[in-house]
């Protein structure tokens, strides 16, 4: 009968997952050893021939210093220090750090303790086989009991079970690390972003207000034809209603320029308020006129996103070893060793000494089809989270290239509508003598300067999407989360950068008035 129980342990064990080869292979672990999988890169990018797009890498790290603004400088490093989104991942990477810490801890005997204690105790005189009753010696119906043990109880990880968490964990808090970074870059991108968009607004209004003063002047001159009655009321109220639109359209543009200036206090961690003394008047930032990228195959090591989709892929494979562990006995070592005494003075003698040992198994041996079931669902969730992996990378290329053709074909936009504006410019001036002159009616000229307005709102646009699309390239080329390595410094105002750009101002008090960027206010990961 023992063969034949220890025959039926041999064979349920060859029933596991992993075969005994592969077991002594992966370091006396069950589950595959996980290996990073293949990703589809490029080899160049499509616009690689531009003359303007360097293939060779640059140093990404403060990207948005390329566009020589001290004011965006200081919203980056402002933004840096208070986001509250950044602040959030931040701890998480520290609840991370925490959870490995716990597995590591699972190597170790799981159950430890130390325990003591004091009764008095009264028997019942009443029960039957009393012994005191006999009044034999030793044998009392009152006494004392004093108890001091130290016990443990360990689960050995012959299976690998325990270390397999630890590289599960460790996986994990890599990818928190890499979601930090991801979210970092978010940031930069977007502060950066909102703050072109604010300066194109800012252009959009002046533009729109110098049509609103050349309206104004064509309506002073169709209001004096109209009293000279050399035209009709119809030519006076179309002027009055095109100068009315165009005042309109300057009010839509500050709604617009309000809602911009309060992303970017949320952006930098600060209730909306004010920021035109923050941020003074400036024009569009410039971009220069070419921008190195690298090569395509740089994003699987520089975008924290893909690093992170890959680490995710990473945990995930280490918890089917986990998982298959339960189709193995669970071996595990309990003891404990005490003293128990009737008299505190007697409790450490050795005669009071208590103690056991237990080597034990459990083995679920009626539960594998939810075993094998919990394995096949990990290794499916794993072949997932490689789907996205693999998923990221092109993403990641796509935005670059999306970000390269809006920053290339933007230059070129720009120049032929600054010519459309200037050319649209002339044609008003022409239109406004031949009106004055009567050979050509009004509804000409408002047509014309409707058309000035709308040229000069695409060109404000054309302008800011040359730095719009550089943010984008460098934002999905992944740079600027090495300033949590660097640090940054937000200028003072009496700054000699600043002195151009911004009034007397203060600026708002950071979170972290150190030069210690890994705070516990906004900690940055290692």
């Amino acid at each position: 009968m023992p063969r034949l129980s220890w025959l039926a342990i041999i064979v349920l064990l060859l029933c596991g997952c992993t075969p005994w080869r592969q077991y002594f292979a992966n370091g006396f672990k069950v589950g595959p050893n996980y290996c990073t999988p293949p990703a589809p890169v490029e080899r160049e990018w499509i616009d690689a021939a531009d003359e303007r797009v360097r293939s060779e890498e640059d140093d990404l790290s403060a990207w948005w210093r390329v566009f020589n603004d001290p004011v965006l400088d200081n919203l980056i490093c402002t933004a840096y220090r208070q986001n509250l989104t950044l602040r959030e991942a931040g701890f998480r990477v520290l609840a991370a750090r925490a959870q490995l810490g716990i597995a590591v801890g699972n190597l170790f005997p799981q159950s430890q303790y130390m325990a003591g204690d004091y009764s008095h105790n009264t028997l019942s005189a009443r029960t039957t086989n009393n012994l005191f009753q006999f009044g034999l010696p030793g044998v009392t119906r009152y006494f004392n009991q004093w108890d001091y043990a130290i016990g443990m109880s360990w689960e050995l990880d012959f299976w690998g079970r325990f270390r397999r968490a630890i590289e599960s964990n460790a996986a994990n808090l890599d990818a928190s690390v890499a979601n930090y970074d991801d979210v970092l870059v978010t940031l930069l991108g977007d502060i950066a972003s909102n703050y072109v968009q604010r300066r194109s607004l800012e252009q959009q209004i002046v533009f729109t207000k110098e049509n609103v003063e050349l309206q104004q002047e064509t309506l002073t001159i169709v209001d004096a034809r109209f009293r000279a009655k050399t035209i009709s009321a119809l030519d006076l109220h179309q002027a009055r209603s095109t100068l009315a639109q165009t005042q309109a359209q300057v009010q839509d543009l500050e709604i617009n320029r309000r809602l911009v200036e309060n992303q970017l206090c949320v952006l930098m961690g600060m209730p909306p308020q004010e920021l035109q003394s923050l941020l003074g008047s400036g024009a569009i930032p410039t971009a220069p006129a070419e921008v190195a990228v690298g090569i395509p195959a740089d994003l699987l090591r520089r975008r924290p996103d893909i690093r992170r989709a890959e680490r995710l892929a990473a945990a995930q494979s280490a918890q089917i070893g986990i998982a298959e562990s339960d189709l193995y006995p669970h071996i595990a070592l309990t003891g404990s060793l005490g003293y128990s005494a009737a008299n505190l003075s007697q409790l450490f003698e050795p005669a009071a000494a208590t103690g056991s040992i237990i080597p034990a198994f459990r083995w679920n041996l009626l539960n594998y089809g939810r075993i094998v079931n919990n394995v096949r669902q990990q290794d499916a969730t794993l072949a997932g989270l490689i789907a996205d992996y693999q998923n990221t990378v092109p993403n990641g290329s796509r935005e670059v290239e999306d970000g390269l053709v809006r920053f290339l074909r933007a230059k070129l936009r720009t120049k032929f509508q600054t010519t459309s504006v200037d050319e649209a410019e002339e044609a008003v001036k022409l239109a406004l003598l031949q009106y004055k002159a009567g050979t050509v009616d009004f509804t000409r000229v408002t047509q014309l300067e409707l058309n000035l307005v709308q040229q000069k709102d695409i060109l404000a646009q054309a302008k800011a999407d040359i730095a719009q699309g550089l943010v984008q390239v460098y934002k999905a080329l992944g740079g600027g989360w090495q300033i949590k390595c660097t640090g940054c410094e937000v200028l003072p105002v009496d700054h000699p950068e600043m002195l151009d750009k911004t009034p007397p101002q203060e600026l708002p008090a950071p979170a972290n008035d150190g030069k210690n960027e890994t705070s516990s206010e906004n900690p940055a990961p290692e």
